[in-house]
This record gives structure tokens, sequence and C-alpha cells, in this order.
């Protein structure tokens, strides 16, 4: 399957251009005109194009390959998906659990609150915008999730997301049949490998660790689409964790980046 990368060069609706250095001649720059608004307006403007791309990726038989500045951006990814018809099951890596609402959030984060928004909880004012709908929660695999806000923590053991607490085991427990779309967002990795992250979670699984599940995933050949939430270029000062993040992601998608 031929990978076709969109890289949308923003944080939670503001422009981050240490991203768009990543741009190679093929990939699609998803970089909109940014409304004025409030913040959601504007990323519901970012990730309307993000989900067209996607969905017309998909129907030319091809593997979306979607990097951001926030996990907000899978809200488009999987809006695209649904567009194209594809049911897939959500496999979510990350040091949190994003599964904040307005509710339990201690700090009106938005950026803490996509993976809700996805199964259909809280606000789905950007969910809503660009076209998505609810998935179920029984289609949703969140591995890791290490830092969660005790709130939160108490709203995901109520739901059918599937929590796996180390990213080791979910390879023993076996992959879901049927398609796959895997998040990652870069934080997961263990700060002592790729330190350049916004929000840092002490301890974590190693890249080499991450390696591993990631060549296993990619031999099952069920991957339909791939996003990945970047580190902070601004704080990559030796570029360590570019090089750390790219390689796993490499690995992942199987193909050059």
């Amino acid at each position: 399957m031929k990978n076709r990368f969109i890289l949308s060069p923003c944080f939670l609706g503001e422009l981050l251009p240490g991203l768009e250095l990543l741009a190679k001649p093929a990939w699609f720059i998803n970089k909109p005109p940014l409304p004025p608004g409030n913040k959601q307006t504007r990323m519901s403007a970012i990730y309307q194009p993000l989900a067209d791309y996607v969905a017309e990726i998909i129907t030319q038989g091809d593997r979306p390959v979607s990097i951001a500045g926030d996990c907000c951006s899978t809200i488009g990814v999987l809006a695209g998906l649904q567009q194209a018809g594809i049911d897939a099951t959500l496999i979510w890596f990350d040091a949190h659990g994003d599964f904040n609402t307005w509710e339990t959030t201690p700090g009106g984060f938005l950026g803490g609150m996509p993976l809700a928004m996805l199964v259909g909880r809280g606000d789905q004012t950007i969910v809503n915008a660009v076209g998505g709908s609810a998935i179920c929660e029984d289609k949703v695999i969140l591995t890791d999730g290490r830092d969660l806000d005790q709130k939160e923590r108490e709203l995901l053991k109520e739901s059918a997301v599937f929590h796996v607490n180390k990213p080791e085991k979910l390879i023993d427990h076996g992959l879901p049949d049927g398609p796959l779309y895997i998040h990652l967002d870069t934080d997961i990795i263990n700060p002592d490998d790729a330190p350049a992250m916004n929000y840092p979670a002490s301890g974590g699984p190693s890249a080499s660790i991450l390696r591993d599940i990631f060549h296993a995933i990619a031999q099952t050949g069920q991957m339909i689409a791939v996003s990945m939430s970047s580190w902070n270029p601004d704080l990559d000062k030796d570029g360590r964790s570019r090089k750390v993040c790219m390689a796993l992601l490499e690995i992942l998608v199987q193909n050059e980046c």
C-alpha cells in the first residue's frame, strides 16, 4: 500500500512553522487560511480539508499518513475514514488519555479531550464541523495512558475503551481483526529518548520497545491509516526528538519518510 503524507503544521489552531520543515516534495501541506473566531473555529478549518484529503487517499487505494502538532487532528482523519466508508479500530498510543471533557478537565485544555470527542463524549463542536460521527468505544484501544487526571481516569474506567497500560502487552493481547487506524502521540516515548515534548510524562516505553511493537503491527497488513502528533520543534535544539520520532514512524508505515 502506498503511503500518502499529509502535514498540518499547526498546534491547536495556531501555525507551527518549525513543523513545516519536515515537508517533502510529494507531501500535501494542509495549511488553509485561518478564519477569525475561537480556537475551535480555527481547528475545524484545518481539520475539514484534512478529512477530505484522507477520504480521497483512501478511495484511491492508498494509505493516509497524517502528521500534525496536536492529537485533535485525529478528528479530521477519522472523519475522512468515515467519508470513505471505513470502519476501523483505533489504536491510540499516548502518555495521556486525552479523555477529558469540560466537566472533568482540571484546566480547560482542548488538547486533552480528542479521544473523548471521538467516542461522542463531551464537546462535539469540531466533530460536527468536519462531518464526523462518534465511533463505538469498544472500537478503541488506548495504550500506555500513564498520566491521567483523576476524573479523566474515572471516566475512562467506566467507558468501554480498552486500556492497555503497558504497550508491550498490546501484541500479547492480540490485535483485533479488520482495518486498523494507528495514532501515535510522540510523548508516549520515554523522555530520555525524545525529550522535546510540550507535556512530557516521566517513564514510559523506550524507543526500542516501541520499535518492536510497530514492527509487529506493520507486519499485520491491517493498517488503513496512521497519524502522528509531533514533538515541539522549537524545543528540539539538537534534533534528537525529530530523529527518534520519524524513525519510529518509518517503521510503522514501512516506507521512507
